[in-house]
């Protein structure tokens, strides 16, 4: 059977075994979902994609310690989250700037959502226009929230912040971004 028509817990066992092709096909079908996630953290396309090979390496080279391999695409979200967050934060400590600041690539972003389904809807275009307009720990919030999918607790344990904050400073992110999202329908 080809590497094409196999679930991704048999591409996994193959990957443990140090199968390729294996590896090749799982990469095609994650890494779109991995580059944007890691873009909407660090707002950089090269860095973006630098992270997203990294994470991949790690996830390979790691994949004896995934203890379930149905899990592996929401395993390796996380790796590619985690080292998103450490390269922005170590970014932003020694002050860099980002080179470029493109607009979210929604048209080549299927988010793991079916390949025929885009994103024709200007209002979802200009509500992540304006989440890039928001201050870094609320649009980093509001992404792994509302985007990725992670709940308050996994955004604490991400962000490395008590609960409570992190849930003030989601809805803070939320008034922020409805804030400014009526200011330019106004």
């Amino acid at each position: 059977m080809t590497p094409t028509k196999l679930n991704i817990e048999q591409l996994v066992e193959l990957c443990k075994s140090g199968n390729q092709s294996a590896q090749l096909e799982i990469y095609n079908r994650y890494y779109k979902a991995m580059y944007n996630a890691s873009f909407r953290i660090v707002k950089d396309s090269f860095e973006a994609e630098d992270i997203m090979q990294d994470s991949f390496l790690m996830a390979f080279t790691k994949l004896d310690s995934l203890k379930e391999s149905k899990i592996f695409g929401a395993w390796l979200k996380r790796i590619v989250i985690n080292n998103s967050i450490y390269h922005y934060k170590k970014k932003n400590k020694s002050k860099e700037v980002p080179l470029d600041d493109m607009l979210y690539k929604i048209e080549d972003d299927n988010n793991g959502i079916d390949s025929d389904y885009e994103f024709a809807n200007i209002k979802a275009k200009q509500i992540l226009n304006t989440m890039k307009s928001l201050k870094d720990n609320y649009r980093i919030a509001l992404t792994l929230n509302l985007i990725e999918g992670y709940d308050y607790e996994e955004i604490s344990n991400i962000l490395n912040i008590s609960n409570a904050n992190c849930r003030t400073m989601i809805s803070r992110a939320k008034d922020s971004l409805r804030t400014k999202l009526q200011v330019a329908y106004e």
